[in-house]
């Protein structure tokens, strides 16, 4: 069995020793591994809305939207579908090529499900990919998701199992665990990840990792976080993660996921450049594009086309899930030049 090829039988101890690989040997090992697979120098790029804001009845302890936190978030109702659909029109003229919407729910009501499910149907006209993240879901909610052409459902995993306590008590790592597995039964496309520097330590990263590349079937993406500190939530005030621990573990998920798109994901406004361009030299192929990321800053357009200018990547106008449909191995779809253009305009 090759370094190619996706396995689902990984030990926590075979995770640690790749993470404490020296990192000129760790990043080589990741990078031909992404170049087996991917251009690795193109960037699919998704853009995230939140469509219902605050007032979230879990206890997250990373997260500003929990109601039992005061970190002097506005609440928000749902968002009208004509609002959606503007935000998911600008979007596309930026060049993303998936919409995801998120929503602040422990777990949506039949109701609230069904208003979501227009959201979608109205993205997926747009001629995008549809994502959405909305809690739990239940084996029938997930099965009307998939009725509704939904192409992606975000759920993270958020952390180790062993680590989990310390994040959230409202719900167990088990019920994530039950919801992607709604979700792949009804031939939904996983998007699950994690979020690093909440003080865990590199073993509940490798155990968090090993959840991911031990699933039945890899995620399509597996978005790496790095923890967005938040006034008035338990994780402020946690030690920041060495960055070069940050991009190791986008290395290991890499080598470990080969298939799968890697996203960079919340965190970014407060890394470098650099850093960045690490986390892409890593196996990162993919981000979230736009200012905001549900509650958190993100780097602007502006900053993403100037980087990517400077680093000579273009945007992937082919997503992961078409790239899945046509077959596995080298990504070659067309792409999308006028959006490098811009960047080189810049």
């Amino acid at each position: 069995m090759t370094d190619m090829t996706p396995r689902h039988d990984w030990s926590q101890q075979e995770i640690e020793n790749l993470l404490a690989l020296p990192f000129t040997d760790l990043i080589f090992r990741a990078q031909s591994i992404h170049r087996s697979q991917f251009d690795p120098n193109r960037i699919q790029v998704s853009t995230l809305l939140s469509i219902k804001t605050g007032a979230c009845a879990e206890d997250c302890g990373y997260c500003s939207q929990s109601a039992k936190y005061n970190t002097e978030l506005e609440r928000e109702k749902l968002l009208p579908l004509e609002e959606v659909l503007k935000a998911a029109r600008s979007a596309k003229e930026k060049g993303a090529s998936r919409f995801c919407m998120g929503a602040a729910w422990r777990n949506p009501t039949d109701k609230n499900l069904s208003r979501v499910i227009e959201m979608i149907r109205g993205v997926h006209d747009l001629g995008m990919e549809t994502c959405v993240t909305l809690g739990m879901l239940t084996a029938d909610q997930a099965l009307q998701l998939k009725d509704a052409g939904l192409d992606y459902y975000n759920h993270n995993l958020d952390t180790s199992p062993e680590f989990y306590g310390n994040v959230i008590s409202t719900r167990t790592f088990q019920d994530r665990l039950d919801t992607l597995e709604h979700v792949r039964a009804q031939g939904i496309n996983v998007c699950s990840g994690g979020i690093l520097g909440m003080g865990e330590s590199r073993a509940d990263r490798s155990s968090m990792l090993r959840e991911l590349a031990n699933l039945p079937k890899h995620p399509e993406s597996v978005p790496i976080n790095m923890l967005v500190q938040i006034e008035g939530t338990p994780m402020f005030g946690v030690d920041e993660l060495d960055p070069f621990e940050f991009v190791r573990t986008i290395a290991v998920a890499r080598i470990i996921m080969p298939e799968s798109y890697v996203r960079l994901s919340a965190g970014r406004n407060q890394m470098s450049d650099e850093m960045q361009a690490l986390c892409f030299l890593a196996g990162a192929n993919s981000i979230f594009y736009g200012d905001r990321l549900l509650t958190t800053d993100n780097p602007g357009a502006d900053a993403d086309l100037r980087l990517f200018q400077r680093l000579g990547l273009k945007f992937e106008q082919h997503s992961e899930l078409q790239a899945t449909e046509a077959g596995c191995g080298r990504h070659k779809s067309e792409q999308v030049e006028q959006h490098s253009g811009a960047a080189a305009s810049n």
